[in-house]
C-alpha cells in the first residue's frame, strides 16, 4: 500500500518529523482547545488560564507559520513542479493540513491584538473559539485524508469503461 506524502512526512526521520510536524503543532493546539472549554464555561475565568491559553495559540500559529513556510517551499512546491502528487487524497490531505495556518494564525494574531482590536471581550472570545473549531475540522479532514491509501481516490481510464458482456 502507497501512502500520501502526508504520512510519509510523519513516518520518515523518526521520531523528529512526528515530533516537529505533529505532536508540537497538536499539544499547542489541543492546549488552546481544551483551555479554551474552562475558559468558556467559567468566565470572567482564572488569569493563569487565560495566560496559558494565550501562550499556547501565539507559540502555536508563530511556531505553524514556520511549518506552513518549509512544507511550501520544500514539498508543496516541488511536488508540484515535478507532478509528483500521489492523488486527490494526497492533494487534500497536504492542504487541509497546511490551510491549518489560518486558524492558528488567526488566534495568534488576536491573542496579539493584532487583529480584532474594536471587539469587546466577547466578541473575541467568540472569534478564538470560532478558530480553534475551525482548526480542529481542518486538522481531521487533514488526518483523515492522510492515512487513507491514495491510490483509493485515484480514477482509471478503465474504471469508466462498462464492462462488455457477450449475448448468445
Amino acid at each position: 500500500m502507497s501512502m500520501t506524502h502526508y504520512m510519509e512526512l510523519l513516518a520518515v526521520n523518526q521520531p523528529w518529523n512526528l515530533i516537529l510536524f505533529m505532536a508540537i503543532p497538536v499539544i499547542l493546539a489541543e492546549t488552546v482547545a481544551i483551555s479554551e472549554l474552562f475558559i468558556l464555561f467559567k468566565r470572567p475565568g482564572s488569569s493563569a488560564l487565560r495566560m496559558i491559553n494565550k501562550t499556547a495559540s501565539i507559540i502555536g500559529g508563530i511556531y505553524f507559520l514556520g511549518v506552513f513556510i518549509y512544507l511550501l517551499n520544500n514539498a508543496v512546491i516541488p511536488l508540484t513542479t515535478s507532478g509528483q502528487w500521489r492523488g486527490p487524497a494526497d492533494v487534500i490531505a497536504v492542504g487541509f493540513y497546511l490551510a491549518g495556518i489560518i486558524p492558528l494564525m488567526g488566534m495568534a494574531l488576536l491573542d496579539l491584538n493584532l487583529i480584532g482590536k474594536k471587539r469587546d471581550e466577547e466578541a473575541k472570545l467568540k472569534l478564538h473559539a470560532t478558530f480553534v473549531a475551525i482548526f480542529l475540522v481542518v486538522a481531521h479532514i487533514a488526518m483523515i485524508f492522510g492515512m487513507l491509501d491514495p491510490a483509493l481516490l485515484m480514477t482509471t481510464p478503465s474504471a469508466h469503461v462498462m464492462p462488455q458482456h457477450s449475448v448468445h
